[in-house]
């Protein structure tokens, strides 16, 4: 690795680290907040109450577990791991292929600090997941891709997970959070059962509009380029705005992987203004096209697929 691809490497890993605030976050991070301090003030009084949970939904790439994780690392006060106590006020873990109630459960042990080796049924797995949680006096547990518990399940086999999930939340000696993060089909999931429904709190991460998060996106852009000593070029303006939002297919978590490798290219070019050849030289690294396919240089660029890769030729 030369001396120049060492230092943009490390550069853009400090850059990965940044984190956009933007106002799906912000719900999110309130109505933990507001979970997470009624918890602690039953364990205060000791009251047993039904806990309740959070469903972060979105579409891949819109960056819900980003902001999850986020989340986990910047609330005050949170215990993620205390050694002195094995307390660990949220675990968190992702849901496993296949997504059997039972090997589910193997991985929330694992997740907990207990892995599990054995043949043993999924009533006394799960049971003893509960025990751990309790032991770990654990408030939250995280389930991401948490759309997989119903995929490729038949009605009959999502039942017993949607048994599962309420019982972790009504249990009488140690009930526990839920945050289930995934994507759309997630609320399949919810809708299944009305009484899980009602202990979830949605959160959606919608997809960003072509006029409404032009500025979000300029905004966005200015202070990552800021971050990276680059001046902006002159024409950052709505339609490269536009452009940048169908990159990113709309999604939020898109958009930001895009500019970060856009300043990749230009810090690697030793360039000293961020330009839009940068993001038109990013997209085609990471989508393989042709540039009458680029979305940062075709006229009619919203006809544009920006999820296929190797495209040669426009898909109507």
């Amino acid at each position: 690795m030369s001396d120049l691809s060492s230092l943009v490497a490390q550069r853009i890993v400090i850059l990965k680290q940044v984190f956009a605030a933007h106002p799906a976050y912000e719900r999110l991070q309130a109505e933990f907040q507001l979970l997470l301090d009624r918890r602690r003030a039953e364990i205060s009084a000791g009251v047993v109450m039904e806990a309740r949970g959070i469903a972060v939904i979105g579409a891949s790439g819109s960056g819900k577990t980003s902001a999850v994780a986020r989340l986990f690392s910047h609330t005050p006060g949170l215990v993620i791991d205390e050694p002195e106590t094995a307390r660990t006020e949220v675990v968190s873990f992702l849901v496993p292929a296949p997504a059997t109630l039972k090997f589910v459960g193997v991985t929330a042990l694992d997740a907990v600090g207990y892995p599990f080796q054995g043949r043993r049924t999924e009533m006394i797995i799960w049971d003893m997941v509960r025990q751990h949680l309790r032991a770990r006096r654990t408030l939250f547990l995280h389930l991401d891709e948490a759309q997989d518990l119903m995929r490729h399940q038949t009605k009959e086999a999502i039942q017993p997970v949607v048994r599962t999930l309420k019982s972790l939340m009504q249990t009488k000696i140690w009930p526990v959070g839920l945050i289930l993060s995934g994507t759309l089909e997630l609320r399949e999931l919810l809708n299944h059962d009305p009484q899980l429904a009602r202990r979830m709190v949605p959160v959606e991460f919608p997809r960003l509009t072509r006029h409404a998060s032009a500025d979000f996106a300029l905004n966005v852009t200015q202070e990552y380029a800021a971050r990276s000593s680059l001046q902006q070029m002159v024409n950052f303006n709505p339609d490269f705005a536009a452009r940048l939002v169908h990159a990113a297919d709309h999604e939020f978590g898109l958009l930001i992987e895009i500019v970060i490798e856009a300043i990749q290219v230009a810090l690697l070019a030793r360039a000293d203004t961020l330009d839009l050849q940068h993001f038109a030289a990013a997209f085609e690294r990471r989508s393989g096209c042709l540039p009458g396919l680029n979305p940062f240089l075709a006229a009619d660029f919203e006809r544009i697929n920006t999820r296929v890769l190797l495209q040669n030729e426009v898909r109507r």
